[in-house]
């Protein structure tokens, strides 16, 4: 990959709780070693209940998004009811593993409000995460705060304040994670809600 390409660089983590999944990501896009933009988006809505976190180049993510988001409202015209989350990610990673020659240089997380959670390579690799699940440069950062402090049954409020620990703890010690502040995006039963942009502390 060419080192002007613009990457978000970046650690975005997944968490399941009792009663939903979130997802939290930092805001900071790189250009090789430059940080060129602070308030960069790195979760995105694919339907009204899945959403999914980018890592890598931003240009080959954003062509997935909008494949997944085109094809999710088609599916719900024809069909009458929503993709679900296993169509979702079967269906983006036979489209990597279709380009596994020219891949798309993205790692990602994709969740769903029927409480599954999948990590994604590039090359169509995917996984369904019991716990939770982690990406970008910031991962092995991020882990050892998700490690030390997930629980099972964990609550929403208190899965919101280790994904927000995970991405600060990357943060201090990964240069290419940061930005302006953390997102965090809630994804339940009822729908998705995206919170106020937390700073950092």
């Amino acid at each position: 990959m060419n080192d002007k390409t613009l990457k978000t660089g970046t650690t975005t983590v997944g968490i399941v709780a009792k009663d939903g999944i979130v997802l939290a990501a930092d805001m900071q896009a790189t250009m090789g070693n430059l940080a060129v933009n602070n308030n960069t988006t790195k979760i995105y809505k694919i339907n009204d209940s899945i959403a999914m976190t980018i890592a890598g180049s931003v240009g080959d993510a954003m062509v997935l998004i909008r494949y997944l988001q085109n094809h999710a409202n088609l599916y719900e015209l024809e069909h009458k009811r929503a993709l679900s989350t296993k169509s979702c990610v079967t269906l983006l990673s036979n489209i990597l593993n279709s380009s596994k020659m020219l891949p798309f240089y993205s790692q990602l997380i994709l969740a769903g409000a029927d409480q599954e959670l999948y990590s994604l390579d590039m090359l169509g690799g995917f996984s369904k995460e019991d716990n939770f699940s982690f990406s970008g440069s910031g991962s092995e950062l991020a882990l050892s705060a998700l490690d030390k402090g997930y629980k099972s049954n964990i609550s929403i409020k208190d899965t919101i304040e280790l994904a927000k620990e995970a991405i600060t703890s990357a943060k201090k010690r990964d240069v290419f994670t940061g930005g302006d502040g953390i997102k965090v995006v809630i994804i339940k039963k009822d729908g998705i809600e995206e919170l106020p942009i937390e700073k950092y502390k």
